[in-house]
């Protein structure tokens, strides 16, 4: 391969014959047309110069206007020789054979008409089509035989003539087939290439859609839990107001804190989506460094909702081992989900259980309150429980959400541990 500059490869060859083969193929039909003109006044004249005082069957022909005649009707024809293979295949044939019949036996323009069609045929014509044609060549070849045979050895003659263009016709036909085949593998790598971009683009759709759920399931969670915090401080803070300003100065504190990480979790989330419109050799940024929440943060979430006035308890079993990448996160979400559902439905003075349990092959999350139960799974959480089991599933786990025996409402998480958990 040659390259130009030393950076990009040269193929000046291939991109010319590649243009020349796409124009040919928009502008066939006048393609056609025009090698047809130049043909026919080559052709013409010429088989009116060679058949000039030639005997025919009606006359004797002085100036070669027969022969122009049907050279004109043999040539012709091939000016739509794409657009109807067959037609033109069985014309060309037919003044030939008329030809043959009424005029001299080897008509001039029949040398190059007649392999041409059927070569035409073959290639781009239907099966039966070819076929039909070289059974009427091989007909043509023992017809023209037969004419030119003579004298003593008139059956050699014969025999002679007849399989020599029959291996020429033959010869023609194969070729034509061959290049039939390379259409077809030109197109089937044509139709295939189409293909391809199809699914890439459908890809990319998909990727799009993950993407964007994604999306709205962080800002869920980002937004939903921050949201019911602050109201859930906001409304001590006013109660409070009247009678413990610093109570009530405490909430203020505690909305102010949640709004600023809620804002840093917003940030970072925008800063992701910006990241792949950040100019070459961009330096990040320090909301883009700050580490996503995983399993190790729950202690502060916890103690995030213990400031709205929730009793809380975190219990930890077994020994911690490292979560596979994103997994830690969905811990931290579904926790989050799970708690924030509490604050907005489990009703006044709520005590919540969080319980992380390392087994052998698994991690289990609960999170069970003693509220009210079954009448907080009715209201307004689908989209936060349809995010967590999608959450868990993308790690193999699953969530399951019920009442909780004696009251209040719970909730499951169960991620399996890679082998090479340590």
């Amino acid at each position: 391969m040659i390259r130009r500059g030393g950076d990009q490869p040269y193929s000046g060859h291939m991109d010319w014959y590649t243009r020349y083969g796409e124009w040919s193929d928009e502008n066939r039909d006048r393609l056609d047309i025009a090698i047809t003109g130049v043909v026919l006044l080559i052709g013409v004249p010429l088989a009116v110069a060679t058949g000039r005082g030639s005997e025919w069957f009606f006359g004797f022909d002085t100036i070669g206007a027969w022969s122009g005649v049907f050279a004109f009707l043999m040539l012709a024809p091939f000016a739509l020789r794409h657009r109807y293979p067959v037609p033109v295949v069985a014309l060309v044939f037919t003044v030939a054979f008329l030809h043959m019949l009424l005029g001299p036996p080897l008509p001039p323009a029949a040398v190059v008409a007649v392999p041409i069609a059927l070569y035409n045929t073959a290639a781009h014509g239907p099966v039966w089509g070819h076929r039909v044609a070289l059974v009427a060549s091989f007909l043509g070849a023992s017809f023209f035989a037969f004419l030119m045979a003579d004298g003593r050895d008139r059956f050699a003659t014969i025999v002679f003539l007849f399989f020599t263009l029959s291996l020429l016709f033959f010869a023609v036909w194969s070729l034509g087939l061959m290049r039939r085949a390379r259409i077809a593998h030109i197109r089937a790598l044509s139709d295939r290439n189409r293909a391809l971009e199809s699914e890439q683009d459908r890809q990319k759709e998909l990727g799009a859609v993950a993407e964007r759920t994604r999306i709205a399931r962080e800002m869920h969670d980002i937004v939903a839990h921050s949201l019911s915090v602050m109201i859930a401080q906001a409304d001590g803070g006013r109660y409070a107001a009247a009678t413990n300003p610093d109570l009530a100065a405490t909430a203020l504190t505690t909305i102010a804190e949640t709004g600023r990480a809620a804002l840093a979790d917003m940030r970072r989330l925008l800063g992701v989506l910006r990241e792949g419109d950040s100019p070459p050799g961009a330096g990040t940024s320090l909301g883009e460094l700050t580490p996503q929440p995983a399993e190790e943060s729950l202690e502060s979430l916890v103690n995030q909702i213990r400031a709205s006035g929730v009793r809380v308890s975190l219990i930890r079993m077994g020994q911690p081992r490292t979560l596979p990448p994103g997994a830690g996160l969905t811990v931290y979400r579904v926790c989050q989900e799970a708690l924030t559902n509490i604050l907005k439905h489990a009703g006044p003075d709520p005590t919540v259980t969080v319980h992380i349990t390392w087994a052998a092959t698994s991690l289990t999350l609960t999170i069970e309150d003693d509220g009210r139960g079954v009448a907080a799974a009715n209201d307004g959480q689908g989209m936060g429980l349809l995010g967590m089991r999608e959450r868990a599933a993308l790690f193999g786990g699953d969530v399951t959400t019920g009442p909780r025996p004696g009251g209040g409402f719970r909730v499951s998480l169960t991620l399996p541990l890679p082998d090479n958990a340590q």
